[in-house]
């Protein structure tokens, strides 16, 4: 839960510093093209618009965050940084001209992550959590399409959930893995048995 803490702290952090020196660090977000916005790429998730578009991101970031780390550990570093440097290179290089800011696009990757991830492993309580995933973040799907609400960046949101897909199988067989079922593993020893006994018959030979 540390890491996932962290950031949203840092999130409120930011947040605060807007409004006690009544300003606007939107300027750290991106925008597409503009090569002096690519800093934007790692600083974007924690600039919001308001406190609604902040609350917004804050549980779903912590909650998926805590299951990226509690679940994945072994590559819950690798797959956070590279869900964040893909969606935001991404919509820097084919978002609309406009300021992209949030981190709603990290949100759609970790839950587009934990939700493929459960599948291509066929690991029971991954899959459970990739259900419970789209049980409670379903309605997220909408947040992908243009138009559906033209205050948000949905870009983020398509890219992020991509990015998130592509993370889930690249590192497909990295971290928690199936187990093997009882019966396969007493086939294994069999062969391996038989395999035994058949050596000192070869060196004989």
């Amino acid at each position: 839960m540390l890491i996932p803490f962290l950031m949203v702290a840092f999130m409120w952090l930011v947040k605060g510093a807007e409004l006690l020196f009544d300003t606007n660090f939107h300027f750290l977000g991106i925008f597409p093209g503009r090569l002096t916005a690519l800093s934007g790429i790692i600083t974007s998730p924690f600039i919001h618009s308001g406190l609604r578009h902040l609350f917004n991101n804050t549980i779903p970031l912590f909650i998926l965050g805590t299951a990226l780390f509690y679940f994945y550990s072994e590559v819950s570093f690798r797959v956070l940084l590279r869900v964040t440097l893909l969606t935001g290179l991404a919509v820097w290089i084919t978002g609309r001209p406009a300021w992209h800011i949030g981190a709603s696009g990290i949100v759609y990757g970790l839950a587009s992550f934990l939700f493929v991830s459960g599948i291509i492993r066929r690991h029971i309580p991954l899959m459970a959590l990739s259900l419970l995933v789209a049980f409670v973040y379903g309605e997220m799907v909408w947040g992908i399409f243009p138009g559906f609400r033209l205050e948000i960046s949905w870009e983020s949101h398509m890219l992020g959930a991509a990015a998130g897909v592509i993370m889930a199988v690249w590192y497909r067989a990295e971290g928690p893995q199936r187990p093997v079922p009882f019966y396969e593993r007493e086939g294994e020893e069999e062969s391996d048995d038989e395999e035994n006994e058949a050596e000192p018959a070869d060196q004989a030979n």
